[in-house]
């Protein structure tokens, strides 16, 4: 239904007229008709097999787009968009016989002012182009009579929309509870319990409860899906140290990289223009008393730092500004200096010294790196050679006995932090891991570092229980912070009751009394927050504390809360509820009126659409959707 709730424009209109813009070309289909010319009827109006194909694949379009990959036709039907584009349409078609029936209609000027206004159709002087409207009209096998036909229709539904919705307004009173909730504010106190407040320590628990922990919870010990994986691989790494270089070579590559070795002093600089020397002076002179920083001025001419940010400069990119800006020795602020805008104050932000590296200094650091370049390119040059043996039936042994290549074995789980150095830290190697079969023959792959590999499985041992032996000191650890836990909030419940007593001494009533007493200070053991909001964050603690502290009823009460395996106490104090008289509650107060008035509105909306559909005959033509079903893959 939400294609019908909107005010201004019809959507129905403009999902049209976009989807005419992206076009139906890239599912390869011009028309869905298939042989029949409709897909069912709401009383007399029809539902077209052209209106549910574009329908069907603007919803396909948007769903691809909000998650970033195409959605084939197999996916939207278990998903069930299939049914929610039937549903739209249905109801659309409901209104539009709603419409007929009681005779609403528009004119023909209002129909072309919508036509004209809509982009699809404007040239590139922004105005209505008559041939750009007959092309696109072309594109999507529609004529004119039939497209200004459903401009007409869905103008009808507008005005219908707009008469059943038109005045609705949230009541005022609701509208002001809502902003109190949202505004009001809390002074509360809370505590962690940790292990060290428990009265005893943990007990050492026996091998039977060990062991029945193990069973209990066997999901967490059991050991993923294993793939036994053989492979052979070659990095140029591996070969680096058997290349061999001679100084032409190294010079060569010196040279290609002439930047890392040799540059000039740079400085990281700011300037800042002003319309005289006068004001820049003026300027200067506060930066150098302390009373202004250069950020000030930057803000009060109405920039920000990256419009001032000159980056990475030397002597030759600041012309006659160099000597002074280059003299500072530290960072700070030079000028008033001319500039080719005009004159300038100079904030030198960070002094960065001349790199001179002769070629025999990085000498060594060069054949390193050559060495993997050249043995990167031998390794390309080789792969033809390790797939033409593939081809020809040689396994991973027998590549890695005649050939440069290394074997391995690997039993490979989808863990989220692989091991650093081996073959598994590869994307690569893992993205054919996890996909590999069986029945698959070895294939070479490339690896980042331009390095290539082989991989075949072995086997695929499923998720698997791992022995109580094996794993005995993970399940005494699991136990032992699962104990701790139970215990805290044990304790927890206890001292919540003298945290209640504590609070009940001197809690506030609600602060909108002026002369309302504090709080009482809380003991050592307690944290005071003053004045939260719901919306506020409260740094490395988990976002429950704020909502029991929210949730308690009245100062004086006490709540537990359990998250993220940590355990507190929080304590109400104080309630300051919502002062809607302020001036920052009237933008709460509008954002809310806005919308729990289109909440309002479109709830009533629906109410009128489902009416309307109780007293027609609604008929559908399911061979004639399951054939464009079939089409849009």
């Amino acid at each position: 239904m939400s294609q019908l709730r909107t005010k201004g424009k019809s959507t129905i209109v403009w999902i049209l007229m976009g989807l005419m813009v992206l076009g139906l070309g890239g599912f390869g289909i011009t028309s869905f008709s298939g042989g029949t010319s409709r897909i069912g009827a709401v009383g007399e109006t029809e539902i077209t097999a052209d209106d549910y194909a574009r329908a069907l694949q603007g919803e396909l379009r948007a769903f691809s787009q909000q998650t970033g990959q195409q959605i084939t036709m197999q996916q939207a039907q278990q998903m069930g968009l299939p049914q929610s584009v039937q549903a739209n349409l249905i109801a659309a078609a409901a209104l539009a016989e709603q419409a007929r029936r009681i005779g609403v209609s528009v004119g023909d000027q209002r129909v072309a002012e919508t036509i004209m206004q809509a982009g699809a159709f404007q040239g590139p002087n922004g105005a209505f182009d008559r041939a750009a409207y007959a092309e696109v009209l072309r594109r999507e096998n529609l004529t004119e009579a039939d497209f200004e036909a459903t401009v007409r229709d869905d103008e009808a539904r507008l005005m219908m929309q707009r008469a059943v919705t038109g005045g609705v307004a949230a009541p005022a009173p609701m509208v002001d509870q809502t902003a109190r909730w949202l505004l009001e504010r809390r002074d509360f106190s809370w505590r962690e319990l940790t292990e060290a407040d428990l009265p005893e320590p943990i007990a050492t628990p026996d091998e039977a409860t060990l062991r029945a922990w193990h069973e209990a919870n066997d999901a967490r010990f059991t050991a993923p899906e294993t793939r036994r994986i053989t492979y052979a691989w070659i990095t140029p790494e591996m070969l680096a140290s058997e290349v061999q270089l001679d100084e032409a070579a190294l010079r060569a590559t010196y040279e290609q990289n002439i930047d890392q070795f040799q540059r000039p002093a740079r400085r990281m600089v700011s300037r800042l223009v002003f319309p005289d020397v006068a004001q820049a002076q003026a300027a200067r002179d506060q930066i150098d008393s302390g009373a202004q920083p250069f950020e000030a001025f930057v803000v009060q001419r109405g920039l920000t730092l990256d419009d001032v940010d000159l980056g990475e400069v030397t002597e030759a990119n600041l012309g006659a500004a160099a000597p002074e800006v280059f003299a500072l020795e530290q960072p700070g602020v030079v000028g008033p200096l001319d500039s080719d805008l005009g004159p300038a104050l100079y904030m030198v932000n960070a002094i960065l010294d001349p790199v001179d590296i002769p070629f025999e200094a990085a000498q060594e650091d060069l054949r390193g790196e050559a060495a993997l370049s050249a043995a990167a390119r031998q390794i390309r040059d080789r792969s033809g050679d390790f797939e033409d043996l593939l081809a020809g039936g040689a396994t991973l042994e027998d590549l890695a006995e005649e050939t440069e290549m290394e074997l391995g074995q690997i039993d490979w789980t989808a863990e989220p932090t692989p091991e650093e150095g081996g073959i598994a830290g590869y994307e690569a190697f893992r993205e054919q891991a996890a996909q590999v079969l069986t029945s698959d023959f070895p294939q070479l792959f490339e690896l980042a570092d331009g390095g290539v590999f082989a991989m075949r499985l072995d086997e695929l041992v499923p998720p698997t229980l791992r022995p109580f032996d094996e794993v005995r000191d993970e399940v005494l650890a699991d136990w032992r912070r699962a104990e701790v836990q139970r215990q805290l909030l044990d304790l927890a419940a206890d001292l919540r009751l003298t945290a209640v007593a504590e609070g009940a001494d001197g809690a506030d009533t609600p602060a909108d009394d002026a002369d309302a007493e504090a709080a009482p200070a809380p003991a050592d053991d307690w944290t005071a927050e003053t004045g939260l909001a719901r919306s506020d964050w409260m740094d490395g603690l988990p976002p429950e504390l704020l909502s029991e502290a929210f949730a308690l009823a009245e100062p004086g009460e006490a709540g537990v809360v359990d998250a993220q395996d940590r355990v507190f106490l929080v304590r109400l104090d104080g309630i300051t509820d919502a002062d809607l008289s302020q001036p920052d509650a009237e933008q709460v107060l509008q954002g809310v009126r806005a919308r729990l008035d289109q909440s309002l509105q479109v709830d009533l909306f629906d109410y009128f659409v489902r009416h309307a559909q109780r007293g027609v005959n609604v008929t559908l033509d399911q061979a004639a959707i399951n054939a464009i079903n079939a089409q849009v893959q």
